[in-house]
């Protein structure tokens, strides 16, 4: 291996005899740095001293630590594992080499050594090393690129969903800090259902964290709904509220249009929040819109965004209708359990329904 001597590798040599490690050094000398230490503890010292060797030549029987026992330290430290180890011994038995590449090392030569043989397996470990180190550092640089892009994904994924967010709050009469209550509230009870066996395969981490990012465009249909009807300020006809029912539609078809203008990129996310902008308002017992979906045929997300935005709903001031309480909030949804609300949901409720009304009471408008 030709190098200058500035960038020689550096070989340790271990052995408890003396002239040994002076006939290792002539040997090594002229080729590589040598250091040499004459037992265990001095050479698991020097291995795990800066500049580190790059390989570790190793006597096996040896006072105190043996070989054996400074090999298995050696590959148990995370910052000393990568130093390959080739065994020097007068040991040939079948069995005593088996095990020391069983502890971990690349080699295991047998003593009186052949300067030739020696030479040559220390060159060609030191290439394979050589070799794994840029294969490390190669995927290193690839998985910290593939972090970078995914950053740039989410960043863009989250860019996307605020945007289209803030569009909604421009036209929607109700207050941008219900948007942010019910991703809270909608997060919340998610991982409350983690550990459920009906819930708990689809909500993991992730699942969570996507549908509390995509909880905001449960509304974003309002934006097609006409100012008459959307901002009026009492209660709708029977006909006008026929027109704002067709704001799940609208969401839907929106979200899934951005879908199809980015077809070629990692669009799920918006699969999520266009499940929400649709079936937020289907109720358990089929009675609900745009589809009338009955029981679990309503996708989950849109189940918790039900529970979500009817307690919001009704906690929240209306020009027809004075806010709740949370008590009242509470005993409204758990009345309507099997009916307008997916049980199983309503009893995770219960269960956590003081953490909603303390996100109510962090994001009060």
């Amino acid at each position: 291996m030709n190098q200058d001597a500035g960038t020689r590798f550096t070989v340790l040599v271990v052995d408890d005899t003396p002239d040994n490690l002076v006939l290792m050094s002539g040997l090594l000398k002229d080729r590589y740095r040598v250091k040499v230490a004459n037992g265990g503890e001095r050479a698991l010292t020097i291995a795990a001293t800066a500049p580190q060797p790059d390989i570790v030549l190793l006597d096996v029987m040896m006072p105190g630590l043996d070989g054996y026992e400074v090999c298995r330290r050696l590959k148990a430290d995370p910052s000393t594992s990568g130093i390959p180890v080739v065994f020097l011994t007068a040991r040939s038995d079948q069995a005593d080499e088996r095990r020391g590449l069983e502890l971990g090392a690349v080699d295991y030569i047998t003593k009186p050594i052949s300067p030739p043989i020696v030479l040559a397996r220390v060159n060609n470990h030191l290439q394979l090393k050589q070799a794994n180190d840029l294969l490390r550092h190669h995927n290193a640089s690839l998985e910290s690129e593939v972090q970078r892009r995914t950053a740039d994904l989410r960043a863009s994924r989250d860019a996307t969903i605020v945007a289209m967010a803030s569009l909604a709050e421009t036209r929607d009469n109700e207050t941008g800090n219900h948007i942010r209550r019910t991703q809270h509230y909608v997060k919340v009870l998610a991982e409350s259902l983690r550990d459920h066996p009906k819930f708990g395969r689809f909500l993991d981490p992730e699942t969570i964290d996507l549908l509390h990012r995509s909880a905001p465009l449960h509304n974003i249909g309002k934006v097609g709904i006409p100012d008459s009807v959307l901002l009026k300020p009492g209660p709708l006809t029977a006909e006008e509220f026929e027109v704002m029912k067709t704001h799940t539609t609208i969401g839907y078809e929106a979200i899934k249009a951005a879908e199809r203008v980015m077809e070629h990129n990692d669009l799920s996310f918006l699969s999520l929040a266009r499940e929400i902008a649709l079936t937020h308002h289907e109720r358990w017992d089929g009675t609900g819109y745009p589809q009338g979906l009955k029981g679990d045929a309503i996708p989950l997300p849109g189940r918790l965004m039900a529970v979500a935005d009817v307690y919001d709903a009704l906690i929240s001031e209306r020009i027809y209708k004075p806010a709740f309480s949370h008590e009242v909030a509470v005993s409204e949804i758990v009345g309507a359990g099997g009916t307008h609300f997916d049980p199983d949901i309503v009893e995770a409720f219960v269960m956590i329904a003081d953490r909603f009304q303390q996100i109510a009471r962090s994001h009060a408008d």
